[in-house]
């Protein structure tokens, strides 16, 4: 039929990631897609015009995804602890693979091929949501008792501290560091209440 999708795009789409986040956005091609997943370049072509309409909406369901489960980890009842999971997740994503994959945000961020302001405004919109929720976290009763800084200027450094630590890893490849740095940060933002 005409205009109807003669693949699975869900697959699709999870096998485009998987190339995106590996490579990165300007290293990537439509054939590396149309290798991985299987699906005619011809047919990728035709169902996304080209390579940045396709990372648009892979990155669409990544961001979606991402956001679901860090409110998933600063539901944890205790602020502390909330934030050290949303670090442990962190450096648990970036360490994933042969050779580590990184950050997917970040990685395309510092891409000087992937500077379309397209692709700059999902990449701004992830993150805007991101210091939303660390700030929706940060203002409950618990943790703003004992915040030294306001909840909005804490979720923007809790934010730019996680993008911070991708380049950390990819240079020293040391979880233990990286735990200690986030230690340090949420204890500096919320020392023990007296």
């Amino acid at each position: 039929m005409a205009g109807r999708r003669q693949f699975d795009e869900k697959a699709t789409l999870e096998r485009a990631l998987e190339v995106f986040w590996a490579k990165g956005y300007g290293a990537t091609s439509m054939q590396d897609i149309a290798t991985a997943s299987g699906v005619l370049r011809g047919s990728l072509y035709n169902a996304y015009q080209d390579k940045e309409t396709l990372f648009l909406h892979v990155f669409e369901d990544y961001a979606k995804q991402f956001l679901a489960e860090v409110a998933q980890l600063l539901a944890n009842p205790s602020i502390d602890g909330a934030l050290i999971d949303f670090f442990d997740f962190s450096f648990t994503s970036m360490a994933t693979g042969v050779p580590p994959r990184g950050c997917l945000t970040t990685k395309t961020a510092i891409d000087i091929r992937a500077d379309g302001e397209r692709i700059n405004a999902v990449l701004r919109d992830l993150l805007d949501n991101l210091e939303r929720l660390m700030c929706e976290r940060l203002c409950a009763d618990d943790a703003r008792a004992r915040l030294t800084i306001s909840p909005v200027e804490a979720a923007r450094v809790l934010v730019t501290m996680s993008r911070g630590n991708v380049i950390v890893e990819s240079v020293y490849q040391d979880h233990e560091r990286l735990r200690g740095t986030a230690a340090a940060l949420i204890g500096a933002l919320l020392p023990p209440a007296p």
